[in-house]
């Protein structure tokens, strides 16, 4: 692997420049390639992308997504319906299996965000992404140059995060929020010279 000089862009054995968070992990770079910063609608898909970064808050987003097929096993591949079922036996498994991030509150968080998310698409099916899109920034005219500058709260993801908690959700900050919005395409963060941003 070879940094580009001057930029935050990392050129891979396979000859792709990439964002250089990404060189670190094989993993991360399929990640990076495939799904960080490609535009994800669905119920469904984005209550799943809420409950992973609630996990991730105060943790590096690897650790999550090296235990996201676990994360999907515990939470009934995040069904919203399944997991709003979860009693109190549910937990006590999901805080007993250290394949996951074993936090009783981002649990218990995970678990009355999909009630929520029911009532919220029970007669309107597809509300959580059409709200979830609606804080979606106009796309930027410039893309970022460095890492540096690309901010961890924007005024957008501030507002989710607001809107998100008025509804009841949990652990939903606006940081949090806007790492939801970079992973779900809401805001394409690929710097200057990485293959994606082209």
């Amino acid at each position: 692997m070879n940094a580009v000089a001057g930029s935050d862009v990392i050129v891979g054995d396979d000859g792709r420049a990439r964002c250089r968070w990404a060189a670190s992990d094989a993993e991360y770079q399929r990640y990076h390639d495939e799904e960080w910063g490609r535009p994800l609608h669905g119920d469904r898909p984005l209550y799943e992308k809420l409950s992973l970064e609630g996990f991730q808050a105060g943790l590096s987003w690897i650790t999550i997504l090296r235990r996201r097929p676990a994360f999907r096993e515990v939470f009934h591949d995040f069904d919203p319906q399944k997991v709003a079922a979860m009693d109190d036996d549910d937990v006590e498994r999901a805080m007993a299996d250290p394949r996951i991030i074993r936090n009783r509150a981002k649990v218990l968080a995970t678990i009355k965000n999909a009630r929520l998310t029911l009532e919220l698409t029970r007669d309107h099916p597809g509300a959580l992404d059409e709200l979830m899109w609606s804080f979606a920034p106009p796309p930027r005219k410039k893309r970022p140059t460095s890492m540096s500058l690309i901010p961890a709260v924007t005024d957008e993801s501030t507002a989710m995060s607001k809107g998100l908690r008025a509804l009841g959700f949990g652990f939903v900050g606006p940081t949090t929020m806007y790492a939801l919005m970079q992973s779900a395409g809401m805001v394409d963060d690929h710097v200057q010279g990485c293959w994606r941003a082209e």
